[in-house]
């Protein structure tokens, strides 16, 4: 091999490797598979059966008040987009993470994050999801997104995430 054939291999070879990163990974989206990117992260946000589209543009959150496991109206709102998502898209299941802020013990803030999530996973069955596509679990305070002794940082943390995977949904 010439040195430049060489140098030509390896600047085509770093090009689809850029290539490949600026895609997402090397998924096979068009055979449906979930390819290097994992946990059915098939398609991009605009993609109306995907991951990143439920996170970007149904919402995977809802924020709670203070010391509450009530879901507001904004929440209500969130949640019945997701129910309809969920109902479209049944190949996907949902853990739902109840979390807290910093302020008060671990423990009531873990019975608090798993108050929030229960308050989540009961909307979203009443909305017809099946119970069996659902999941719960609280991380109390243990997870904050926003580090920080602010009433700011505290709004961030008060919250419930539905977490979707690829599975044997109904």
């Amino acid at each position: 091999m010439t040195i430049r054939f060489r140098a030509a291999a390896l600047i085509l070879i770093a090009a689809l490797s850029v290539s490949a990163c600026a895609r997402g990974g090397l998924s096979d989206g068009a055979a449906g598979g979930a390819g290097f990117n994992g946990a059915g992260g098939i398609g991009s946000a605009s993609d109306p059966t995907s991951i990143a589209f439920f996170n970007q543009s149904v919402g995977d959150r809802v924020l709670f008040a203070v010391d509450q496991s009530t879901l507001t109206v904004e929440a209500q709102s969130i949640l019945t987009a997701q129910a309809q998502w969920l109902l479209t898209n049944r190949e996907y299941l949902a853990l739902i993470e109840g979390h807290a802020d910093e302020q008060g013990t671990r423990e009531y803030n873990l019975a608090l994050g798993a108050r929030r999530a229960s308050a989540v996973r009961d909307f979203l069955v009443s909305q017809g999801v099946p119970t069996s596509r659902l999941s719960t679990v609280s991380y109390g305070k243990e997870r904050p997104i926003e580090i920080c002794s602010a009433e700011s940082c505290y709004q961030q943390n008060r919250r419930a995430v539905t977490v979707l995977s690829a599975g044997a949904g109904v």
